[in-house]
């Protein structure tokens, strides 16, 4: 991974917008902070409501601070090469995620109690709509994005990337706090107990905080942010059907 690349010619931290990279980067990160509560509580139409807010309040931010559409990786010209990206890394994640379903060693991991009592329909709603809207969106535009893009201009790609990553790992704390009684694979080997609890949350964070370096790297890599979108929808998409299926 380069170490600090800007791209585009302009010097790091000499965007001009009303406020600065930092202050901008702080108030990401304080919107980040509420949102990560209201969309640990909200749920249905209003939490996607809501992640739609936050995608746009963040690009606002972006923009307040002298970034534009190009910094989110959101830029028109690489948006065909990212389409690109994120259809072949769909299909792998489809690939590896078959083979994992029906193979007996690892079709347990698949299992989630989560999906006792879900119907069809209501699987189609989280995997379409839920999914991309509520969770892909506006991870993809906080993260990958806007914090991204932020830190990248101000301190290179190596510095973004860790930010970038660290953020997303923690971000993911409240929505792993159920996560090891949630999965009877995690419960077999962690057990029932609040240690438990705390171990599948830091693994959770650790692992999360780990994808985030591989996003960061598809976002460099094929500068759009789509590469990336399609790879954290296919995970979890995929992901969800196969839970499903294996019910």
């Amino acid at each position: 991974m380069p170490g600090g690349g800007v791209p585009g010619g302009r010097a790091r931290g000499r965007w001009r917008g009303p406020i600065g990279t930092w202050p901008a980067v702080a108030l990401t990160v304080v919107v980040l902070v509420a949102a990560n509560l209201v969309l640990h509580r909200w749920t249905g139409p209003l939490r996607l409501a809501a992640a739609v807010a936050v995608s746009a309040l963040l690009l606002g931010v972006l923009r307040w601070a002298g970034g534009t559409l190009d910094d989110a990786g959101l830029a028109r010209r690489t948006l065909g090469r990212g389409a690109r990206w994120a259809l072949a890394l769909m299909g792998i994640v489809a690939l590896v995620y078959a083979v994992g379903a029906l193979l007996p060693d690892t079709r347990s991991l698949f299992e989630d109690r989560r999906y006792d009592g879900m119907t069809g329909r209501e699987m189609a709603a989280r995997v379409l709509v839920v999914v991309p809207v509520g969770t892909v969106l506006v991870e993809e535009i906080a993260f990958r994005g806007v914090l991204y893009g932020l830190v990248r201009r101000a301190r290179g790609t190596f510095w973004a990337t860790t930010v970038s990553s660290v953020l997303f790992g923690l971000w993911h704390v409240l929505p792993s706090l159920h996560l090891a009684a949630a999965k009877p694979a995690l419960t077999s080997v962690l057990g029932d107990s609040p240690f438990a609890s705390v171990l599948a949350v830091l693994g959770a964070v650790l692992f999360t905080a780990a994808s985030g370096v591989l996003f960061c790297e598809l976002r460099r890599r094929s500068d759009s942010l789509l590469a990336p979108m399609g790879l954290h929808w296919a995970v979890n998409a995929f992901g969800y059907v196969a839970g499903f299926l294996l019910r």
